[in-house]
């Protein structure tokens, strides 16, 4: 790991992905699939496939030209999900880690016909797997089940950048 800032912010994204999808491998296909009493909408299934699938899609409009992205991205089969998550998670933290390619996208014309600036993207990336995360974790906790910890304060522990006194 590196200590490019922007760079943590999306290790922390792939190692959040992660532990929830993990978390969630090991649900049954009726936990999975049923919409439990939360303040979310659909099921941890629905949730986590919408989740992914737009974390590909965002990378592809990252780094592909329009016509080959005119189709929003397909849910991948639930099985495949941790290994979607993990490539195009890789690939964008690839991306934020070539700060002169980066730097050379500029910017980008939108399906429904909006410029937006890479910047915008990146942090929706980030945004959109956060807020369904959480709701993934409400609808595990509505089901009785005790979510992973995935926020930045666990990923600090996780790495060794947040230590307790004393210990370092």
């Amino acid at each position: 790991m590196t200590d490019h800032r922007l760079t943590k912010l999306f290790e922390h994204n792939n190692w959040a992905n992660e532990r929830i999808i993990s978390a969630c491998q090991e649900l049954s296909v009726e936990q999975l699939d049923v919409t439990p009493a939360s303040a979310t909408v659909g099921s941890i299934r629905e949730a986590l496939l919408h989740l992914v699938a737009a974390q590909a899609g965002y990378l592809r409009l990252l780094t592909r030209p329009l016509e080959e992205r005119l189709e929003p991205y397909p849910y991948p089969p639930f099985e495949q999900l941790s290994q979607l998550a993990q490539n195009s998670g890789a690939a964008l933290l690839a991306l934020v880690q070539d700060e002169a390619g980066l730097a050379g996208i500029g910017k980008i014309q939108t399906r429904n016909q909006y410029l937006v600036e890479p910047w915008v993207v990146l942090l929706q990336v980030i945004n959109h797997a956060t807020e369904h995360r959480e709701q993934v974790k409400s609808m595990l906790s509505a089901l009785g089940i005790t979510p992973p910890e995935i926020d930045a304060w666990d990923f600090g522990l996780f790495t060794g950048a947040l230590v307790p006194v004393g210990n370092q």
